[in-house]
This record gives C-alpha cells, structure tokens and sequence, in this order.
C-alpha cells in the first residue's frame, strides 16, 4: 500500500479493518439511569481539571442502557459525571465509565477522549425496581435501585439537561511511553434529542472501593435526585477548547 493510499484511507486501526466505523452515531432508546449524589468538596475538586469549575459538590453515577446504537451495536455503560462550569456555563465533566463493548470502548477514547475501561454494567426493571449495576471482574462496585417509574419529570426539562455540553480529558500517549502527544479538553454535545419520557423516584447508591474502578473515591454523603431517562439522541462529535500541551 503506497503512502498516498495510506493518508486517503487512515480512519482508525486496523487500517484495513477498523474497529469502529465513521459516524453519525445515534442510539435509539437510549435508557438512562442517573443518581446525582453530594460528595467531598475536597476530593471532587481534585479530580476535576482547570479550567473546568466545580460549582457544587456533586457527582452524577449513571448507568445507561444502549440496544440498538449505530456501528456500536448493543452495550450497556456505568460511570460517574460531574456538573461543572466552563466559562460559566454550566455543562459535564466524564470522570471515567465502564462498558462491556469494544468498538464503544476503543470509539469513544480515540475520537472523544472517553476515559472508557471494560468491565460489567447492567441495567434492568425488576418488578417495582429499577436497578443499576456495574461489576470489575467478579467484584460488584456498584448498586444503584429505584422505585420504577414513580413520578413524571418535566420532558422539556431534561431535554435541556441532556443537550448541556460535555467535556473530557483527552489523553495519547506518545510512541516513547512516556509523555502525552496529545492532553486536551474536549467538548461534545448530544444532538437531535427526541425525549420518549422521564420519571422520578426513591432511590438509593452503594459504592464500593476497588484499586481500578475506583468509584468510591467519591463517597456518597446524600442523594439528591435520581431520574430514569428513554430518548433517542445522536452522540454528536467533539471540539478542542483547551490544549494542555499549548499552554
């Protein structure tokens, strides 16, 4: 294969088979399970990188349910997002999420940033219940329980929640191993959102602590809300609004 050939086709690895195709991506369905909890001001603020403000103590444990999604297939994701402010304005800030699919997985570092690991989620209905899940390995790290479908929230309400901007931390490696090529902050948005409906409940979160899904590093001190989300979305894609490397 001559270079020129090289530089016209070069999308994602494998070049010849690459592991996740080009967008759009959109998911249709898609079920959300998010548990906003207040945590140490002190702790939360350590892991959330300037310029990105923290205007209150609080995390956002989701668990997200995705069947039917374009060129990833079906996978379920678990994680912790952080409310933040950029500019001041308010947005997300992705801590780290756990998934059970590769091309998601390898999709959503390489183009995004993504801090994606593999490991077990799960969300599903039992009876009066819903409940979230996420195991590493055979260890479980996470619970999350609601009461199903309780109360109707506001569509238009969370429309506007889910279409805030998202920021992450994208991080490459350089061939040495040992210095970033690339360190940036990322921003993406969820597009042509179409709400199917969104409920409220009694809800509750345990977290337990593990060396490499370290989710309890931010202890859960108080629920706050808790909302069971079905929309279809697009995953739109991202923007650099600061290069640590530049600076």
């Amino acid at each position: 294969m001559d270079i020129k050939t090289v530089r016209e086709t070069a999308f994602a690895m494998p070049l010849t088979s690459p592991a996740y195709p080009p967008g759009p991506y959109r998911f249709i369905h898609r079920e959300f399970f998010i548990i906003t909890y207040r945590t140490d001001p002190a702790k939360l603020r350590a892991m959330v990188p300037e310029p990105l403000e923290v205007p209150e103590p609080l995390v956002a444990y989701e668990f997200i349910r995705m069947a039917d999604s374009t060129g990833f297939g079906d996978y379920t994701e678990s994680g912790q997002v952080i409310p933040v402010a950029y500019e001041g304005k308010p947005g997300t800030y992705t801590l780290a999420m756990y998934l059970d699919d590769h091309p998601p997985l390898a999709g959503g570092r390489e183009m995004w940033g993504f801090p994606k690991k593999l490991a077990t989620p799960r969300l599903v209905t039992d009876k009066d219940t819903l409940i979230g899940t996420l195991d590493y390995g055979p260890v479980r790290v996470a619970t999350g329980t609601m009461g199903y479908k309780h109360r109707e929230l506001d569509l238009a309400e969370q429309k506007r929640r889910l279409e805030r901007p998202n920021f992450l931390l994208k991080i490459i490696p350089h061939v040495d191993g040992k210095t970033a090529r690339i360190c940036e902050l990322s921003r993406n948005y969820m597009i042509d959102v179409d709400m199917k409906g969104a409920w409220t409940g009694p809800a509750s979160l345990e977290l337990a602590h593990h060396a490499l899904a370290p989710v309890a590093e931010l202890p859960v001190l108080e629920i706050v809300e808790a909302r069971h989300i079905i929309a279809d979305l697009t995953l739109g894609m991202g923007e650099v609004v600061f290069d640590y490397l530049a600076q």
